[in-house]
């Protein structure tokens, strides 16, 4: 068993790392379904118990992969898995974005559609992925916890809001977790958005924890980009973002060395290390990258040793913003 965290003060202990699924389903190009289902179960067998997706990733396609890989998994670790659903991205046949719907009744209508994906009989955790401008936060939060009423849904949590939002939304019902782009590359939630999290006992699942494969390590400077990886239209990976932005890994990487560990583990290590009320989700798509990911469970970090990170790779180094401009615009956290 892996070690757990509580997600905040009124949701479930899940596994310290939890397994963000997108990437098997959309936007970093192809993906390897049966590679896809092996790292999901291999996820389950190592004790991770929290499984994040999207409704619209892949429109649908993720939810039913983790419904086979559950369905076909142990009913130990059926029993044990959570699952992390975002709501309301409204999507074309092409794959783009046209915004986002939280009215009360599109809540209940992607919560069946979720449901019946997903082949459970409740969401763990269900939340918006971007607040519906049109639509007050309190209607949309108030639509889930009818859904928790019900026993469709057990937790809920919330996705890229502001300290604001975050509050009025606690104000109509229990919040377990703030899901949030979160690293030693987007540490925007550390002036206001992360003290009012914990201020309201709400819990933090920090996605984006390599930037995407950016601080991984991995990512290399002449490396071609597949057709259908969003990467290709990300700002951090244009041009002479993308060198400066190595540049920080290459310091990062330096100080992964002098611990006889991989930067990856040393990114997601540092993230562990900002609080037990924060869960990084890791985004493997294959069995080797889960398994460098979870050895960052067992690199412990010192205060020498997150003084040497945070010299390498200082808040606010990163070049260029985390989404294009018109993705960003959706955020309610970046206003």
């Amino acid at each position: 068993m892996l070690p757990t965290r509580p997600l905040g003060t009124t949701g479930p202990a899940v596994s310290a790392l939890g397994l963000g699924c997108m990437g098997m389903s959309a936007l970093y190009g192809e993906a390897d379904r049966a590679e896809s289902l092996a790292t999901l179960h291999a996820a389950l067998e190592a004790g991770v118990t929290l499984l994040d997706t999207g409704d619209f990733y892949g429109m649908g396609h993720n939810e039913l992969l983790i419904g086979e890989a559950l369905r076909t998994a142990p009913a130990a670790l059926r029993e044990r898995a959570l699952t992390s659903v975002k709501f309301g991205a409204l999507r074309t046949v092409e794959g783009g974005f046209t915004g986002y719907d939280g009215r009360p009744a599109a809540v209940k209508n992607f919560a069946a559609y979720s449901l019946q994906r997903l082949g459970t009989d409740h969401i763990d955790v269900y939340r918006i992925a971007r607040v519906d401008p049109d639509v007050p936060i309190e209607e949309t939060v108030g639509a889930i916890a009818e859904l928790v009423e019900a026993g469709h849904v057990r937790h809920i949590g919330l996705s890229e809001v502001g300290s604001d939002t975050l509050r009025r939304a606690a104000a109509v019902a229990p919040i377990a977790d703030l899901q949030i782009e979160y690293s030693l590359v987007s540490r925007g939630i550390e002036e206001k958005i992360l003290p009012v999290a914990r201020e309201l006992g709400i819990g933090v699942t920090a996605y984006g924890v390599l930037s995407r494969g950016l601080i991984s390590g991995h990512f290399t400077r002449d490396r071609a980009l597949t057709p259908g990886d969003f990467r290709g239209m990300s700002p951090r990976f244009q041009g002479e973002n993308l060198h400066r932005n190595l540049d920080l890994v290459d310091r990062l990487r330096a100080v992964a060395e002098t611990k006889g560990v991989s930067v990856a583990q040393t990114a997601i290590a540092w993230v562990l290390a900002q609080g037990d009320d924060i869960v990084p989700l890791v985004g493997a798509r294959t069995r080797t990258r889960l398994t460098e990911a979870l050895g960052a469970l067992d690199v412990p970090l010192d205060a020498a040793d997150l003084a040497a990170i945070e010299e390498a790779v200082p808040a606010g180094a990163a070049a260029g913003e985390r989404y294009p401009a018109a993705q960003m615009a959706h955020l309610d956290s970046e206003h």
